[in-house]
């Protein structure tokens, strides 16, 4: 039990020291979402490492989470060259510009044409029914957003647009 306790010291000292390396991390990664992931992983392999003891276990999760930084910078960075090596490769050269993969005409009339029914019948809605549509799909606000806009219950919103889905739906492929 005795080989536990520089273990359990560190895992105390990540606790004590969680939200410091949240911040310190935040500031370097200019993300508070990635250094939150990044301050979690450091967890995951302390929680998990062979107990031994180290001199200075602050130190000691700092290093740690800088390493796990620059692994992860370094493996996105792969990825990045790794995606742009493929566009090259798959992207279709006309000369020395680049050829557009544009939809054909024929695509496009049958879009709008698709298009042209979606409004028409998002025009045959009752106007809640409307209005939460248009809040929703095409505002891109939340159902509570929605809802505090409209001042009914979220409720309300969310039948309102599955209404408006079917209604559409239907209308749309007839």
């Amino acid at each position: 039990m005795a080989d536990d306790v520089p273990a359990r010291g560190l895992v105390e000292t990540y606790l004590e020291r969680r939200l410091d390396l949240e911040r310190h991390f935040s500031a370097r990664l200019g993300s508070q979402d990635a250094a939150r992931g990044l301050v979690q992983d450091i967890y995951l392999k302390i929680a998990h490492r062979p107990v031994e003891p180290i001199d200075n276990p602050v130190a000691y999760l700092y290093r740690l989470g800088a390493n796990l930084m620059l692994d992860q910078l370094r493996s996105e960075r792969r990825a990045k060259a790794r995606a742009m090596a493929w566009s090259e490769i798959h992207t279709p050269v006309q000369g020395v510009q680049v050829a557009a993969e544009e939809p054909s005409a024929e695509t496009v009339v049958l879009a709008r044409e698709q298009l042209q029914r979606v409004l028409e019948a998002v025009r045959e809605l009752p106007s809640p029914v409307q209005e939460a549509f248009r809040l929703h799909k095409l505002e891109g606000r939340s159902h509570a957003e929605t809802a505090a806009a409209m001042g009914v219950s979220r409720s309300s919103v969310e039948k309102y647009l599955m209404t408006s889905l079917k209604w559409i739906l239907a209308r749309v492929h007839r």
